[in-house]
């Protein structure tokens, strides 16, 4: 095994490394049924971080004993059967310039080597997955929690740029933004804890609450939030959500001792998958520098772990405490040491293992082939290196842990990453809570799991989940808009346009409700819309109906009276059938203003217009007779005028069917073209569907309208010239202000009704008719009505005669 270790700084932690593979070894030598008659051994290389020595320390592992000889074995040798590479991958990769040549099995327990077409063939068995897996699931992570504003501190070398890379691709393609993005580089001296402060100031100030650290080790880290505590910074830090990558740990060097961890408390990391082993423990708290003489790192960790000095009789009188070798391992804070079995010792643990089972199965294949040797007993002296990668392929055995160990196609162990979540306290020791896994064999809906209610967040939080955005959500009824110089993760929230609604947080573009639907208010949610008809059961609709059945019945009483008084002179004065045939017409006129009333049927639709154009037709065609026969009666009285033969009933009979008619053809072809139809108008109002009658053809309806115009102001013309001819009973002056006032009605009915929407414009076409209807039946009836009922001393012939003169 080759570690790396800075000579002048122990990470005390890592350790636990060393330990895992001896209790490793010693675990399978002392198992007779895994490899019987074998014993393990191992040798420690230590590596300094540089790759000077990491060449030289596996030159070593290929050479005779004691002996730098390279490519050259003779006398004691080591029977090297596969290699367990450094902590980082710059040391695998280093290592495997060199043993990729002799085809060692190489093992790789921190990050994976990112690989280049040089050493592609090399053959690493991957103890900890890929870091792409890593990427995967820190995007899952943050879609899970929604944070879309988000930091990152990389390291300055070739890894942390495709780190940062991979990350910059992966946040764009699924809505994640950059806040912001520091290199983090090796403290040598104090100066550069100049650009640790410029980047404290950027991390702190961001409003982004969620960082993404991407480190060798979390001692740049401790170093960037150290800060206030220096004195080097005012501004208190922030709490922050810091995502931590596999290859980190929490760890302490010895001046860090006394240095606050509160600023991480609540981290969230992924870890290699670890469980607890059987027995380590106990292993552990076994060993101390009295009883493991053999163990060269063990004094100088315990100094370090312990702050004590162990004594030395050249040294002389020596300052702090004197080591006893009685320490307790436990009650260290777990910055410099673990008692459980973390993530890269239960690599290396496993790793050994794997060995371990590919040498039995090697054994076993032995047996089956009867290869006996050095008296008939089993040897495993001839296996070369190269020979163990097919049993090392076919591994598949579980560990004294319980869990399955096996690689795939590409020497990679099937596993996944626990999701940690950090509790520190303020006596440096903390807690590692699993919140979550990443678990790659699963379904992948359940590849990704995380407990949010389990996880601690940090302190200025207050146990709420924490919001990475860079602007505040938009509520529904707004919509997102993009500010200008800033990533798409910025933005103005504006409400959404009249007759649109945005449903959920944050929407791109507000949507238009359905034709049948209308937004709310708030413009949150599509509300069906009411159905809309002019209804018996409104109020508007009560009253037009009983305005119609009012006047229908005064033109009804009317009628009863020229029919009880039809021989009087008043009545059969002005062609008698003529009045009523006018009065009929205009009961129908009041009458048909029902048709308009109620939901629209097809039926009704149909006949309603057509009805309302041909009974008024009649109506003012009727009028129009009467006013016609008045002044040809006037003209007849001439001597010698040949206007007598026109004066008859023939004459207004003509006229009223000859008018009646053309409106009857005009509504035939309306009704052959281009017939009304019941419709709903979803148009006509923001929250009502108007059910109504679609007149099918706008100009067809205009048609009647207008000829009935052309009747009444041709009427009202005749009546106009004929209102000063000498009679008491001349209609003309009265039939004048009647059409006078249908004109007036008519002539506002047409921009009112195209002003109004809905119902409202069959409300103002039946005030219409009834206006019109009525100020016919008033002013030419009334009068009559009067002299007849209440004036019936008038009612007599010699009133019809006028002693004064006249000329015409």
């Amino acid at each position: 095994m080759i570690l790396n270790r800075l000579i002048w700084i122990v990470i005390t932690k890592n350790y636990q490394h060393i330990l895992a593979l001896i209790f490793a070894v010693k675990g399978i030598n002392e198992n007779h049924q895994l490899l019987p008659n074998v014993t393990l051994g191992f040798h420690i290389y230590e590596s300094y971080s540089k790759e000077w020595w990491t060449y030289q320390a596996t030159m070593e592992l290929l050479s005779t004993r004691n002996k730098f000889i390279p490519n050259y074995k003779c006398g004691i040798r080591n029977n090297l059967i596969s290699v367990i590479g450094g902590l980082h991958s710059q040391i695998s990769l280093s290592m495997a310039n060199i043993l990729g040549t002799y085809k060692v099995p190489q093992f790789t327990y921190g990050s994976a080597p990112g690989m280049n077409e040089s050493i592609e063939s090399v053959p690493f068995y991957q103890m900890a997955l890929n870091e792409d897996y890593q990427y995967k699931g820190i995007l899952l992570l943050f879609l899970h929690f929604r944070w879309i504003w988000v930091g990152i501190l990389a390291k300055n070398d070739e890894n942390g740029e495709r780190f940062v890379q991979t990350m910059s691709t992966v946040f764009l393609q699924h809505g994640t933004c950059v806040a912001f993005l520091e290199r983090l580089n090796i403290i040598y001296h104090p100066k550069d804890l100049v650009w640790l402060t410029k980047m404290y100031h950027i991390v702190m100030k961001s409003n982004a609450s969620v960082v993404v650290v991407y480190e060798k080790s979390i001692l740049h880290l401790r170093w960037l939030l150290h800060l206030p505590e220096m004195g080097m910074v005012t501004m208190k830090p922030k709490g922050k959500v810091w995502i931590m990558t596999a290859q980190m740990e929490l760890t302490s060097l010895h001046y860090q001792r006394s240095w606050d961890i509160q600023t991480i408390h609540g981290a969230l990391s992924f870890t290699i998958h670890s469980n607890n082993i059987l027995g380590y423990q106990n292993f552990i708290q076994s060993r101390n520098p009295s009883s493991v003489k053999e163990d060269i790192f063990l004094r100088e960790v315990w100094e370090q772990v312990f702050n004590c000095v162990w004594p030395n009789s050249g040294l002389g009188k020596v300052k702090g405490d004197i080591c006893t070798g009685m320490e307790n391992l436990e009650n260290l804070p777990g910055a410099f040491f673990e008692m459980n079995m973390i993530g890269h010792s239960y690599s290396i643990y496993n790793a050994v293992y794997a060995v371990a089972h590919a040498l039995h199965a090697v054994q076993m294949h032995q047996m089956q082939h009867r290869a006996v040797v050095n008296g008939g007993r089993l040897s495993l002296w001839d296996i070369q290196p190269w020979q163990l990668h097919q049993f090392l392929r076919r591994v598949h055995f579980n560990n004294t842990a319980g869990d399955e160990v096996y690689f795939n196609q590409n020497g990679e162990l099937v596993a996944g990453f626990d999701i940690i979540n950090w509790v520190t306290f303020p006596n440096q020791s903390f807690l590692r809570v699993k919140v979550g896994k990443l678990d790659l064999q699963a379904p992948p809906d359940k590849m990704f799991t995380i407990h949010g209610d389990a996880i601690t967040w940090h302190k200025s939080f207050n146990q709420v989940l924490p919001l990475s955005v860079c602007t505040e959500s938009c509520h529904p009824g707004y919509s997102k808009r993009k500010q200008e110089g800033k990533p798409f993760c910025c933005y103005d929230c504006i409400p959404c346009p009249e007759g649109k609604i945005s449903s959920q947080k944050d929407m791109d573009n507000c949507l238009k409700c359905p034709d049948d639907r209308y937004p709310t208010q708030k413009q949150d949610i599509c509300i069906p819309k009411d159905i809309s008809f002019l209804s018996y059961k409104e109020p508007l609709g009560i009253i037009l109906a009983v305005l119609a059945l009012l006047f229908s019945l005064f033109t009804a009483l009317v009628l009863r009276v020229f029919l009880r008084y039809q021989d009087t002179p008043i009545v059969k004065a002005n062609n008698q059938e003529l009045t009523y045939a006018l009065l009929v017409s205009l009961l129908l006129c009041f009458l048909c203003t029902l048709l308009f009333i109620g939901p629209p049927t097809k039926v009704l639709c149909l006949v309603r217009q057509t009805t309302f154009g041909i009974v008024f037709s009649v109506a003012v065609s009727c009028v129009l007779a009467k006013t016609i026969t008045v002044v040809l009666a006037f003209m007849a009285t001439k001597p010698g005028s040949r206007m007598r033969k026109w004066v008859g009933k023939r004459l207004s009979n003509s006229i009223v069917l000859s008018c009646s008619l053309i409106q009857a053809s005009i509504c035939a072809v309306w009704l052959a073209t281009s017939p009304s139809f019941p419709d709903a108008n979803m148009d006509a109002q923001s929250t009502e569907i108007v059910l109504e009658c679609n007149e099918g053809s706008s100009s067809m309806f205009y048609c009647v309208l207008g000829y009935m115009g052309f009747l009444a102001i041709v009427c009202f013309s005749v009546a106009f010239l004929a209102r000063k001819l000498p009679d008491s009973f001349n209609e003309a002056k009265f039939i004048t202000f009647s059409m006078l006032v249908f004109c007036s009605v008519w002539i506002s009915f047409v921009p009112t009704y195209l002003s109004t929407k809905g119902k409202h414009m069959v409300a103002v076409e039946i005030f219409s008719i009834l206006a019109s209807t009525a100020g016919l039946l008033g002013f030419i009836f009334f009068p009559k009505c009067y002299i007849i009922v209440l004036r019936p001393e008038l009612n007599k012939k010699e009133q019809l005669i006028r002693k004064k003169s006249c000329k015409i």
